[in-house]
């Protein structure tokens, strides 16, 4: 008889991991070059739309053989594509830094690179200073293009037609200053001119801004969901497999599951009590009784595997969030830029409200019940006891350090920018 030699799930998984591990760490190895390849595909992209459409000359918004909105789409591919190889070159970067890579074979793929990146960026430049020096409207596209978008000085900010909260009183309000302004614009010969441009930049903004927090949600969230089921929580079951493992994570987990079973023994008790129920034997109920804790341990031992692979899955959330807001300033100079121009667009009752509704939600006289619920929550999701003295001390200081924030922000900003909506959120109040 012929014995034949199966191997076990347990070498199965071993063997799905290892092929894993050897492909993981393939890819890994190969990131600086594969970076670098993608990053010179997409700029080889970009020569051939600026030789096929505009004679080998940079894609501006200024080509007279084109209709407007096909500029626009050029200028939107162009774009993208300039992101992309932003976000390739960093990756590129990155792991050349790490794994240390002495071959140089890449030069002429990157002097191409390094080509079309500086022709672009100059055009950036050259746009946002002449948004800063011919109009204030202009500085908008500054704001987009230029590439530290975060460091931006008050003159930069009163540019845009947005004064900076930090901005001191001067001798004639600020109403004045902005009429006058205005009635310049106005009188302009390229009045129509700047308004079409506003317009134009004020559309890319919030196209990109929207993108940006679309990415900013999704990103984040299917790679923890992804890494989650695929990766991590197979790991953890193998490696929690083992009889010797524990079923439950705390001691909360243990009396929830002590209920459960509680709760189905006096339901067999009252089934037996009943007159009309048939009599059930000690054997039957204590049959029932085995099945009902069998169905109950693997029940909370798929709750703590969960428990377990979330806290990994979160950290790759946090990660991804962490690479989308650092590796796109664009997008976030985006956001706010066009948070500024919703917040400034509010009328003074409209932004007493806002202010009012989010106070009594996250400092009010409620809010501790809500701030209960939510770390409950996070600490269920963790696999981590509810301490109600952690959680009780967390919710007599953070709301009352939240409440002091707001209260030297209305106190040294909002009464400057805005008066009128500092005595409308008293009035409210009171």
């Amino acid at each position: 008889m012929k014995n034949y030699i199966t191997p076990s799930k347990s070498d199965k998984f071993l063997n799905k991991i290892n092929h894993f591990l050897h492909e993981s760490n393939q890819w890994f190895f190969n990131t600086s070059e594969r970076a670098l390849e993608q990053a010179y595909q997409i700029a080889l992209k970009i020569k051939n739309i600026e030789l096929e459409h505009f004679g080998g000359d940079k894609v501006s918004t200024q080509g007279g053989e084109y209709s407007q909105n096909v500029l626009d789409c050029f200028q939107t591919d162009v774009e993208k594509y300039l992101n992309t190889i932003k976000i390739r070159i960093a990756e590129f970067k990155i792991s050349r830094f790490f794994l240390k890579n002495s071959n140089y074979a890449f030069l002429e793929k990157l002097k191409l690179i390094d080509e079309v990146l500086t022709r672009y960026n100059e055009r950036e430049v050259e746009i946002s200073r002449s948004a800063s020096e011919d109009s204030p409207q202009k500085s908008i596209l500054s704001k987009l293009e230029y590439s530290q978008p975060l460091l931006k000085s008050s003159s930069q900010l009163s540019s845009s037609g947005i004064e900076p909260v930090t901005q001191k009183t001067g001798i004639l309000p600020r109403s004045i200053g902005k009429t006058i302004r205005k009635i310049t614009n106005d009188i302009s010969r390229n009045s129509e001119e700047e308004v079409v441009r506003t317009f134009q930049a004020s559309r890319k903004t919030t196209r990109l801004a929207i993108n940006f927090l679309g990415l900013l949600i999704l990103i984040p969230l299917l790679t923890q969901e992804v890494s989650k089921h695929f990766l991590i929580l197979p790991a953890v079951e193998h490696f929690r497999s083992g009889e010797s493992t524990s079923i439950f994570l705390n001691w909360e987990m243990k009396e929830e599951a002590f209920k459960q079973l509680q709760s189905f023994e006096e339901e067999l008790k009252f089934e037996r009590l009943l007159k009309h129920s048939p009599q059930i034997s000690s054997e039957a109920i204590e049959e029932k009784v085995s099945v009902k804790v069998m169905e109950i341990a693997e029940e909370f031992k798929r709750k703590s595997n969960s428990a377990v692979a979330n806290v990994f899955a979160d950290l790759l959330g946090l990660v991804a969030f962490a690479g989308v807001v650092l590796t796109n300033k664009r997008g976030v100079a985006a956001v706010k830029t066009l948070l500024n121009e919703i917040v400034y667009g509010l009328s003074d009752s409209a932004k007493a409200f806002i202010i009012i509704l989010f106070t009594d939600i996250f400092v009010g006289f409620h809010s501790p019940h809500g701030w209960e619920v939510i770390l409950e929550s996070i600490a269920t999701h963790l696999g981590i006891p509810a301490d109600r003295n952690a959680i009780f001390l967390f919710i007599a200081t953070f709301p009352v350090i939240l409440d002091t924030i707001f209260k030297y922000w209305v106190f040294r900003y909002l009464n400057q920018i805005s008066p009128s909506a500092v005595a409308t959120l008293k009035n409210m109040n009171e």
